[in-house]
């Protein structure tokens, strides 16, 4: 075992890696190592009507896929959003029949917990 201590964006990580069949590879420069900054959340729309039912991210994820638009009609337990999360894909579904009042998430974009997502009419 080696032992590493990784800075990823500004965090710092102790790290343990073991040698596979006594190969070594050679480390890494900083310029090798990636990382990927994701995507800011579209804000949520404070201007929900009070009869919308609305439509609230379980869990922080990314946004792999949008499956309405404002104005479809949708069916109680139609999938609305597709949320990664902890790399698998969540269906979000809605909770009642009605109508699209408002899409408050594109593909792509981070959510934390209790975001806005859809707003159902």
């Amino acid at each position: 075992m080696r032992k590493f201590l990784i800075k990823v964006n500004g965090n710092q990580y102790d790290v343990e890696v073991e040698e596979v069949q006594g190969k070594t590879v050679s480390e890494p420069s900083v310029a090798e190592v990636k990382t990927e900054t994701p995507k800011k959340a579209v804000p949520a729309n404070p201007s929900v009507s009070a009869g919308s039912q609305s439509v609230k991210s379980p869990m922080p994820g990314a946004i792999l896929k949008v499956k309405v638009a404002v104005g479809d009609a949708v069916k109680k337990g139609q999938v609305l959003v597709i949320l990664e999360a902890m790399k698998m894909e969540n269906e979000i579904v809605s909770p009642t029949d009605g109508k699209v009042a408002s899409v408050n998430v594109s593909k792509g974009s981070s959510v934390n917990a209790g975001d806005l997502l859809v707003s159902i009419d």
